[in-house]
């Protein structure tokens, strides 16, 4: 109910800021449970991934940090968060998602690059969704990357890739990773050319660190 809530005031103020968003190949989003995966390009991108995907509701991990202040404790567990040692992960990092995505009523928002300054794809999104039984779904944002940025209302696009089946068969050692992450980073850079065949994505933060150093 809460998760339902805060989903309806989130999406009533990014519309008052920014618009309407697009969404694009809607029909590529699986009727079951399903882990989806995108690269991590701005702090609110899962919240535009968690709108686009709607009624789907979603669970996703969170570094434990922000489970030791009450507020965000409280907040986090009411819209499916749980957390994660982002140091140590633990076996907790793979049993709890795999648990939550079994019992179908919510799939798993995960970026494989870990974080919005990595490009490099971590094979745990896989893990999970082969031990679960569900797809990879892959999505891209496109659209500003920072919160003054989204009052210039420049459009946002969620565009989602078709659902990335994981053989049961398949071994997930280095090999077997690196061929699921290729299929993701090929599926990625095809939806980006879909929305803008010229989009090159620029890491703002970094972007930032470069200028305050020269």
């Amino acid at each position: 109910m809460f998760y339902r809530f805060l989903r309806g005031v989130v999406c009533t103020i990014l519309y008052l800021v920014n618009g309407r968003a697009r969404y694009v190949n809607q029909d590529n989003l699986p009727e079951g449970p399903y882990v989806l995966v995108g690269p991590h390009r701005t702090w609110f991108d899962p919240v535009y991934f968690a709108m686009a995907a709607y009624p789907r509701k979603f669970s996703f991990m969170a570094k434990e940090e922000l489970f030791q202040n009450p507020i965000f404790r409280w907040l986090l567990k009411h819209v499916n968060g749980f957390p994660v040692n982002r140091d140590h992960p633990g076996p907790s990092a793979i049993k709890t998602p795999v648990r939550i995505l079994r019992q179908g009523d919510l799939s798993l928002i995960m970026f494989p690059s870990g974080s919005r300054h990595s490009n490099e794809l971590k094979g745990g999104a896989a893990v999970i969704a082969k031990m679960a039984g569900v797809p990879l779904v892959p999505a891209v944002y496109q659209g500003p990357l920072t919160f003054k940025q989204l009052f210039t209302r420049k459009p946002v696009t969620i565009a989602f890739g078709k659902p990335i089946e994981i053989d049961r068969k398949l071994k997930l050692n280095e090999e077997g990773q690196a061929q699921i992450e290729q299929q993701m980073q090929a599926a990625f850079d095809q939806l980006d050319r879909e929305i803008d065949p010229t989009f090159h994505y620029v890491d703002v933060t970094e972007k930032k660190t470069r200028t305050r150093i020269n």
